[in-house]
């Protein structure tokens, strides 16, 4: 195995596939190939579900996709790790979400529920599940179902919200605020950083070989994880205090530049 071998993680949105455009730059794709010709690893780090992320699986060149912020581990199309809510903590979690005066999508390894009647708090989710419908029709699928697993879950407050009492009901639950009331919600025991560390381990590389791309509140946990981190030009806030090396957008070609200026391609 090469001394140097690195083991490189990408987030998505933001980073390797442009927001206002929703496409993969070409010189993206062309550092990635040419980073794995050099003999390093590769990994899609994504807090995007693995039934979100079919499209880039065919697209991006990579050994492999850390998907639904570490619940699951997919390497060369095999899943090898992946973590689920169980039935019953479910059920429970979804009585909370409306008891609380919220609303939520819920997201699974192959599939996104949402519920069928959304009103009031709902009016963003509305937004959320019409744009999942034009995009992902075939993923959809109901909350209602009793036996509903999922991985992850995305909810959103509104004025009269109980965040208190939300917050006091996830004891097991890592929340992430998104801003605008939106709070990603992933089980304590994975990460976006849990995923890196099982690559690490599992191809014998040392923590130093890390290198973590990110733009958003999600990407915490991997720039907090890793030695070597990179932020994209337009990137959260939150992200400073790591004091990464910043790159050019999405749209100036920054992955490529940031690998070209670190010397990995």
């Amino acid at each position: 195995m090469m001394s140097d071998r690195k083991a490189l993680f990408f987030d998505v949105d933001g980073t390797l596939v442009s927001e206002s455009k929703n496409e993969v730059p070409e010189s993206s794709i062309r550092a990635l190939k040419r980073a794995m010709e050099k003999g390093h690893l590769v990994f899609v780090n994504s807090g995007r579900p693995r039934c979100e992320l079919d499209f880039l699986e065919k697209e991006v060149p990579a050994d492999g996709f850390l998907c639904g912020c570490g619940t699951e581990i997919v390497v060369h199309g095999e899943s090898r790790f992946h973590r689920s809510i169980p039935v019953e903590r479910g059920r429970e979690i979804r009585k909370l979400i409306l008891d609380c005066g919220m609303d939520a999508w819920l997201e699974a390894s192959g599939s996104i529920c949402f519920r069928k009647n959304i009103s009031g708090t709902g009016s963003r989710i509305a937004q959320v599940k019409a744009n999942m419908m034009r995009k992902y029709s075939e993923l959809m699928a109901s909350w209602e179902d009793p036996d509903c697993v999922f991985d992850k879950f995305c909810a959103v407050a509104g004025d009269d919200s109980d965040l208190g009492r939300f917050f006091a009901g996830l004891p097991d639950m890592d929340i992430m605020d998104r801003g605008d009331g939106m709070f990603e919600c992933v089980p304590a025991d994975c990460t976006k950083a849990t995923a890196i560390d099982w690559v690490l381990k599992e191809y014998g590389l040392p923590l130093e070989s890390a290198y973590v791309f990110g733009d958003s509140t999600n990407d915490v946990a991997m720039f907090a994880f890793a030695p070597n981190r990179i932020a994209m030009g337009v990137h959260a806030p939150e992200l400073e205090r790591f004091r990464p090396f910043i790159t050019k957008t999405v749209e100036e070609d920054g992955v490529a530049w940031a690998m070209e200026q670190l010397g990995i391609i």
